[in-house]
C-alpha cells in the first residue's frame, strides 16, 4: 500500500531507501541463478535491502574439460570468492558441494540454509528405472563418485550398462537423453526441484543404492570477514541440522584428504531410535568402474556443536582409511 502523503515512513522502508542493494554473487547458469534468486528473496525479506544479482563466470563453467582432469576442487568457487575480497560483490551463494574443506582466508560462511533433497536423481528415456535399463544401455554422468556407485551397483544386479563421462548444464544433460544419444543421465534432484524440472525424473536413487556428494542439496551463503554485520544478518538463514549434518559430511571428506572431484559419497541424516534422534553418518569410496567400495557407517548422538560434527566426520574416515579407502581414491578419471 501507497504512504500517504506526510505520513511517517515504516523503519523498514526507511532502511530500503537509504542503503544502496547488496550484491549477490553468483553463477551464470540457470540452476545457480535460480537458487542464488531464492537466497536473494529470503535476504529481502530478512534485511528489507533490495539484492541485486551480479553474474560471474568461473573456470568450472568456461572449461570443457572432465572435473577430474581440471581438478574439480573450486574450479566453480574461486572466481566469486576473488570478487567477494576485491569488494566487487558483499556476498556469494554456492552449491555446497563444489566448496573446498579449507576455510578460505578472509571469508565466512555466513549461512548454510535448510537443505533440498540430497539425493541423486536419473532421467531416463521411455521412464526407464536404473535396474530396468536394457543391456548395454549408456547412463551420463560427469562424477566418478557417481560412477563408481552405478557401476556396482549394476554389477550386483547383473545389470550390462555404461557410465560415460558428460559435461554441461542441465538442459545439455537432459538434451543427451531426448536426442537418444544416451539412454539415461544421473543428475541432482535438488537442482532439479530448483528449476521446476523434478517431474523429469524418472527415478530418486535412494541413498542405500547411491549416496549423494559431501553436502549435496545444501547452499552456501558466503560474505567477507570484513563486514561481521552482514554476517550476522545473512546468519537468520542458517538452518542448525543441516549445518551440523553437512559438517559431518565434509569433514570426512576432509580426513580422507579428498577434493570435491573425488569418488568420494556422504550422507549425514537423522534416525529415530524410540523417543530419541541420532546422527547416522554413511560414507563410501570407491574406485569408478565400481569393482571396489569401502562403504561404512557411524551413528551417535546428534552433535551438539560443529566441532563434534566435524569429529564424527574424522571418526568414520579413519575406520574407512583402515578398511583401505585412501588405495582406491587415486583413480578418478571416468
Amino acid at each position: 500500500m501507497n504512504n500517504p502523503a506526510g505520513a511517517p515512513k515504516g523503519r523498514e522502508e526507511l532502511r530500503s531507501e537509504s542503503a544502496p542493494p547488496l550484491r549477490l554473487g553468483t553463477r551464470r547458469s540457470k540452476l545457480a541463478t535460480a537458487q542464488s534468486g531464492m537466497v536473494a528473496e529470503q535476504v529481502r525479506q530478512l534485511t528489507g535491502r533490495d539484492v541485486e544479482l551480479v553474474e560471474i563466470t568461473t573456470y568450472g563453467d568456461v572449461s570443457r574439460e572432465n572435473l577430474a582432469q581440471i581438478g574439480g576442487t573450486g574450479v566453480f568457487v574461486s572466481a566469486l570468492r576473488d570478487a567477494l575480497l576485491a569488494g566487487d560483490i558483499d556476498f556469494a551463494v554456492h552449491s555446497l558441494k563444489d566448496l573446498p574443506t579449507a576455510a578460505p582466508e578472509g571469508l565466512t560462511l555466513a549461512a548454510i540454509p535448510v537443505r533440498e533433497d540430497p539425493r541423486d536423481a536419473l532421467v531416463a528415456r521411455d521412464g526407464l528405472t536404473f535396474e530396468s535399463l536394457p543391456p548395454g544401455a549408456t547412463v551420463g554422468t560427469g562424477s566418478p563418485r557417481r560412477a563408481a556407485q552405478l557401476n556396482a551397483w549394476a554389477r550386483s544386479h547383473g545389470l550390462n550398462v555404461e557410465t560415460v563421462p558428460i559435461r554441461g548444464n542441465v538442459d545439455t544433460r537432459i538434451g543427451y537423453v531426448t536426442s537418444g544419444k544416451l539412454d539415461a543421465v544421473v543428475l541432482a534432484a535438488a537442482g532439479l526441484n530448483r528449476i521446476g524440472r523434478i517431474a523429469e525424473a524418472t527415478e530418486l536413487i535412494a541413498a542405500d543404492a547411491v549416496l549423494p556428494a559431501p553436502g549435496q542439496g545444501a547452499l552456501a551463503v558466503e560474505c567477507a570477514a570484513s563486514n561481521p554485520e552482514l554476517a550476522a544478518q545473512l546468519a537468520g538463514l542458517d538452518d542448525p541440522l543441516t549445518r551440523i549434518a553437512v559438517t559431518a559430511e565434509r569433514s570426512l571428506l576432509a580426513a580422507l584428504e579428498a577434493g570435491c572431484s573425488a569418488p568420494v559419497g556422504a550422507l549425514a541424516d537423522l534416525v529415530a531410535d524410540g523417543q530419541t534422534s541420532e546422527l547416522r553418518l554413511r560414507g563410501v569410496v570407491g574406485t569408478t568402474d565400481g569393482t571396489s567400495l569401502v562403504q561404512m557407517s557411524i551413528t551417535g548422538p546428534v552433535p551438539a556443536s560443529d566441532d563434534e560434527a566435524r569429529a564424527l566426520g574424522r571418526e568414520l574416515a579413519a575406520e574407512m582409511l583402515a578398511k583401505g579407502a585412501a588405495g582406491l581414491m587415486g583413480e578418478r578419471a571416468l
